[in-house]
């Protein structure tokens, strides 16, 4: 009872000292990990209809679970795709905040609305998050992935393989590259650690990512895991670009 108290009385200190605030607009807020209302209400959260492969949003009337024109012309590695949101000026700047800014308190509503985009999904088996070289790694000190993939974890209550899958490769950055380009990238930068081979072997696999564009990166990674032994590859972001570039 007296540790209680303690830590509320702290608790009501630091938040005294340093307030909660939205990680997207820095408003003042009752509790971290929340967004304000305001950029709650303004999140372009992603719902029915929509592509049955990747989760490219449909325009309404569409007929949901078709497959999109990219997916028909070129099956992903992964066997589906889901995004909380799409990839506009809100979500970009908590994307951004996160990479970059270090703006972490965000990661658990993040966290929330991919489950809340997963559910219809059967429930997989365990959660890998999207792996950093070992240098960007070193640069960045976090990876954002594995961020949201411990918080998902939690909320699904799944074990996390935070190390099975590991990027050899320092590829370039891909925000320049178009379709054609992302996939030349990224062939072959993943591998499965040997430990992850054993972690994997007949699983059903949730792979986790910030934000999903062309998906080549997914589809790499999807296609390491599955040879690996994974049974099965599903991917969950929390924000996907609506108009991937198609060259």
């Amino acid at each position: 009872m007296v540790a209680d108290n303690v830590k509320r009385v702290g608790r009501g200190v630091l938040d005294f000292l340093l307030p909660p605030r939205c990680p997207s607009c820095g408003t003042r807020i009752a509790d971290d990990g929340h967004l304000c209302g305001t950029c709650w209400g303004e999140m372009a959260m992603i719902t029915a209809p929509m592509c049955g492969l990747c989760g490219l949003p449909f325009a309404a009337g569409d007929l949901d679970g078709a497959e999109c024109g990219a997916c028909m012309r070129e099956r992903p590695e992964f066997d589906w795709a889901r995004a909380a949101v799409v990839y506009d000026d809100r979500a970009k700047s908590l994307i951004l905040g996160l990479k970059y800014g270090g703006i972490g308190s965000g990661v658990p509503a993040l966290g929330r609305m991919m489950a809340g985009s997963i559910a219809r999904e059967a429930k997989p088996d365990l959660i890998i998050p999207v792996p950093l070289h070992s240098r960007r790694l070193l640069m960045r000190r976090f990876n954002q992935s594995q961020l949201l993939a411990k918080t998902l974890a939690t909320n699904l209550s799944l074990p996390l393989e935070a190390f099975a899958l590991e990027r050899r490769k320092a590829t370039p950055s891909q925000g320049t590259l178009n379709r054609k380009s992302r996939k030349r990238n990224v062939a072959g930068a993943f591998r499965v650690t040997a430990d992850g081979k054993q972690a994997i072997a007949g699983k059903s696999v949730l792979l986790v990512d910030d934000v999903l564009t062309t998906g080549a990166t997914a589809s790499a990674c999807a296609k390491a895991l599955k040879r690996s032994g994974a049974s099965h590859v599903g991917l969950v972001v929390f924000a996907r670009v609506k108009h991937p570039s198609a060259g």
